[in-house]
C-alpha cells in the first residue's frame, strides 16, 4: 500500500470517529472530505509491469536452474508487477521508475544459458550473473541492450566466441568475462568504446592478436583520450592469444616425432651416400687392377731373340 493510500485510510477513519464529527462544524468537514477525494484521485494507480520487463524476467527464469533457491522468490505472479517504483519485489531486481535497471544474481549457483530474451529488458544498465554456473554462448541480441554499462559475466563456463555485437552498447564501463570457456579472436570493434574503463578477458581460450586499441602502449596504465587501454592482467591465461602486451606470435616448434623423424631420415641418407662412395671406389679400383699399364704393352711389342 503507499503512502498516499495510508493517508487517506487514516483520514477516513480519523472522519467516521463520532467525537471528530461532534467536534467539527460541516464546513471542516465538507473540506475533509474534498482533501480526501484529491488524494484519491491523485493516488497513482497500481504499477503493472513493462510487458518487456516482464517477458524478459519469465524467460531469464524459465532457462535458469535454481539449486540453492536463491530465486524462490520469482514467482509468476511476481513477474506480472516486479516493479513498485524504485522498489522491486524479486531477488536482485533493482528499478527505476517503474523499469528494470539493474539485475545482479552473482554466486547463487544458477545454471542454465543466458537467454536472447534478456535483450527484452530495455532499461537495463547493470547485468551481473558472475560466479555461476551457466554454460552455453553469450547471445549476441544483449547489443539491444543500448543503456547497459556494466556486464559482468565472469565465473562461469561460457564457451563460443565474443559477440562483436556488443560493441553497439556505446555506454559499456564494464566488460569482464574471466574465467570462462571463450573461444575465438577478441573483436577488433571492442577497442571503439571509448568510455570502457575495465575490460577483463583472461583465463578463457581466446586465440589470435589482441586488438591495438585495447592494449595499453602508455606504460603507466593511463589511457589516451577517447581509446580504451588494458594492461597484460586483462589478457593472462589465453595461450593462444598474442599480441601486445601479451609476447608476441610464437612459432609453432617440432613436435619429437618431426624431430626424430628427421634424425632417422638424415642418418639413412648418410648411410646410402657413404654406401655409394665405397661402392663407386671399388669399382674404380677393380677397372684400373684389371687394365694393363704401358710396361706391358712395351714388352708384348718387342721381338724375341
Amino acid at each position: 500500500m503507499s503512502h498516499v493510500e495510508w493517508g487517506l485510510l487514516l483520514l477516513l477513519r480519523s472522519l467516521s470517529s463520532p467525537s471528530a464529527r461532534s467536534q467539527m462544524s460541516r464546513h471542516h468537514l465538507a473540506a475533509a472530505a474534498t482533501f480526501a477525494a484529491a488524494l484519491f484521485l491523485l493516488s497513482p494507480p497500481p504499477c503493472a509491469a513493462h510487458p518487456d520487463d516482464e517477458r524478459c524476467l519469465s524467460h531469464l527464469h524459465q532457462s535458469l536452474s535454481d539449486p540453492s533457491g536463491g530465486l524462490r522468490n520469482w514467482t509468476k505472479a511476481s513477474f506480472s508487477a516486479p516493479c513498485d517504483g524504485l522498489l522491486s519485489h524479486l531477488q536482485g531486481v533493482t528499478c527505476n521508475n517503474g523499469r528494470v535497471y539493474k539485475l545482479a544474481l552473482p554466486g547463487l549457483s544458477l545454471g542454465g544459458a543466458i537467454p536472447p530474451e534478456l535483450s527484452n529488458c530495455t532499461n537495463l544498465q547493470s547485468l551481473d550473473l558472475s560466479a555461476n554456473a551457466l554454460s552455453g554462448a553469450i547471445p549476441p541480441e544483449l547489443a539491444a541492450l543500448l543503456n547497459l554499462a556494466v556486464l559482468n559475466l565472469s565465473a562461469n563456463a561460457l564457451s563460443g566466441a565474443i559477440p562483436r555485437e556488443l560493441a553497439s552498447c556505446a555506454y559499456l564501463n564494464v566488460i569482464d568475462l574471466h574465467g570462462n570457456q571463450l573461444s575465438g579472436p577478441i573483436p577488433d570493434e571492442l577497442g571503439l568504446l571509448v568510455r570502457l574503463s575495465t575490460f577483463d578477458v583472461s583465463y578463457n581460450r581466446l586465440s589470435g592478436p589482441i586488438p591495438v586499441l585495447l592494449a595499453n602502449r602508455t606504460g603507466g596504465g593511463t589511457a589516451a583520450v577517447g581509446t580504451a587501454r588494458f594492461n597484460a592482467s586483462s589478457f593472462v591465461g589465453n595461450k593462444d592469444l598474442y599480441g601486445y602486451p601479451l609476447p608476441p606470435m610464437r612459432t609453432r616448434g617440432l613436435s619429437v616425432l618431426a624431430i626424430v623423424g628427421i634424425g632417422l631420415g638424415s642418418g639413412l641418407l648418410s648411410l646410402v651416400l657413404s654406401f655409394s662412395a665405397v661402392c663407386l671406389w671399388l669399382r674404380a679400383k677393380d677397372r684400373t687392377a684389371t687394365t694393363p699399364g704401358e710396361e706391358g704393352k712395351v714388352s708384348q711389342l718387342m721381338p724375341d731373340y
